[in-house]
């Protein structure tokens, strides 16, 4: 674990989305501390890429709105099923 300077809008998703973009094998989700500071799983030959892509991010703190699958899976149903029933 290699610790980064926390971003002021960190989306822990978002991020590793742009490290993977990046090139930067990341081998578990980012973790902070007690301290607020940022530790990513990544090799030291990854580092200096993954300096850059932290210092540029600015994730979204607001969450996707849910998909149809997703609103469906949340009362144990599938597409499949809602047209099945329609049908």
């Amino acid at each position: 674990m290699i610790e980064f300077a926390k971003p002021k809008n960190l989306n822990g998703t978002e991020l590793m989305s742009e490290l993977n973009a990046a090139g930067v094998l990341i081998l578990q989700s980012p973790m902070l501390d007690g301290n607020e500071n940022l530790f990513l799983d990544v090799t030291e030959a990854d580092k200096a890429k993954a300096e850059t892509v932290v210092a540029a991010h600015n994730g979204t703190m607001i969450a996707p709105a849910a998909t149809i699958e997703q609103k469906l899976a949340t009362v144990g149903l599938s597409l499949d099923d809602l047209k099945a029933a329609l049908a």
